[in-house]
């Protein structure tokens, strides 16, 4: 789902290898599972704009490390069944290293449309719109400088809230309206990492943001998340052609590779026979979440070694599970390990894929006086293994 090439020239790149050839990353511990970055990794400039590192954390001693270049989650230390405190995201350990990956989501917001839109067209008041085709045919994460390669302006609210913002204008990356974004992370003291998305805009458009963070609940580092044990509150998922794109069918998972309504260890059905297996090369479906509450209880995931459990909360209709299909030993996590094949996973929140080609699928459109209004939570817990 993720493979891109950086689109720009950055200022200061070569100050900023400079740096990083002066400074070692800080580790916690010996292992990769206990880590905290090295700030001066972040100082540049991109785009006439300041880049910097940004810490937030609870009263419990949970950390976020979020750059504001592309939003993105660089760390996310949680303690794990034996109080050992664990980073469970995935990340790069500077500007320069998530400029040059091959995957320029890890961690990042994603917009202004998350997920796939076919052929990247779609129609509002029978006008065409054509957004920039970085996926096969298709547009993908908002096209090839989407939110991911921005930078953000930043507010630090307190020690535990980050909130970054930017205006996106009318005809970026084909899309239509001057877009006002705010985005906020925060570290609440029931742990959980909570990202609140606002919008408005002065033009009829389509939006569907979220974060794209790659989780490994044993730590970064620590191998494969096949064992990984999943829940997710789905009934049915949308499925997908082989181009990635739903169908715009409804599809019940029981009886399917795609049924985790009771926990099931993530790599038990992967290599199913299954067209749709197939198709995802594992599992890169969007699952319709059965809660019909405003926040939703979409997914459970349990670390098999480490007891942590992390539960998802959202506003919104559906969930992207991705285990890792593309990941390929291409980059360097933070800690030094290969970013190697299904390492980590994600859990993106979210509007259905290609929603503005599917009149039955909950509509993206977003009209001007309206405000753009969505919450997803990331909790953590521990249970003895």
């Amino acid at each position: 789902m993720r493979k891109l090439k950086s689109p720009f020239l950055i200022m200061g790149f070569a100050a900023l290898f400079a740096a990083s050839c002066q400074n070692k990353v800080k580790n916690m511990s010996n292992e990769n599972t206990a880590y905290i970055s090295d700030s001066t990794l972040f100082d540049t400039v991109i785009d006439g704009k300041k880049v910097g590192l940004y810490q937030i954390k609870n009263s419990k001693n949970m950390v976020a490390e979020i750059t504001n270049f592309g939003g993105k989650v660089v760390s996310l230390m949680v303690p794990d069944q034996d109080g050992k405190m664990t980073d469970v995201v995935v990340g790069m350990k500077s500007v320069a290293d998530f400029i040059k990956s091959t995957d320029g989501y890890y961690g990042a917001i994603i917009g202004r449309y998350g997920n796939r839109i076919a052929k990247g067209q779609f129609q509002l008041d029978g006008k065409t719109y054509q957004l920039p085709i970085n996926n096969g045919e298709n547009s993908l994460h908002g096209g090839t400088k989407g939110y991911h390669y921005v930078v953000w302006d930043t507010q630090k609210l307190n020690d535990s809230t980050l909130q970054f913002s930017y205006v996106s204008p009318d005809g970026e990356m084909g899309y239509p309206g001057e877009l006002h974004v705010k985005v906020t992370y925060q570290l609440n003291d029931d742990n959980a990492l909570q990202i609140s998305y606002e919008a408005t805009t002065n033009k009829k458009t389509v939006l569907n943001l979220t974060n794209h963070a790659y989780f490994n609940l044993n730590g970064e580092g620590s191998g494969t998340i096949l064992n990984h044990q999943l829940q997710l509150f789905a009934d049915q998922f949308t499925p997908i052609d082989a181009g990635l794109i739903p169908t715009g069918a409804l599809v019940a998972v029981k009886g399917t590779p795609f049924d985790f309504n009771a926990l099931e260890s993530i790599g038990k059905r992967i290599e199913a026979a299954d067209e749709q297996i197939k198709f995802g090369k594992g599992y890169d479906h969007n699952f319709v979440l059965s809660d019909k509450e405003s926040k939703k209880h979409a997914a459970k995931v349990i670390g098999d070694l480490s007891g942590v459990v992390m539960d998802v909360y959202t506003t919104e209709p559906g969930i992207q599970f991705y285990s890792g299909n593309f990941m390929a030993g291409q980059n360097i996590f933070k800690g030094g390990a290969k970013d190697d094949f299904r390492t980590a996973f994600c859990l993106e929140t979210q509007h259905f894929p290609d929603s503005p080609n599917h009149a039955n699928f909950p509509t993206t459109v977003l009209n001007p006086g309206e405000v753009y209004q969505t919450v997803s939570s990331y909790q953590f817990s521990t249970v003895k293994k």
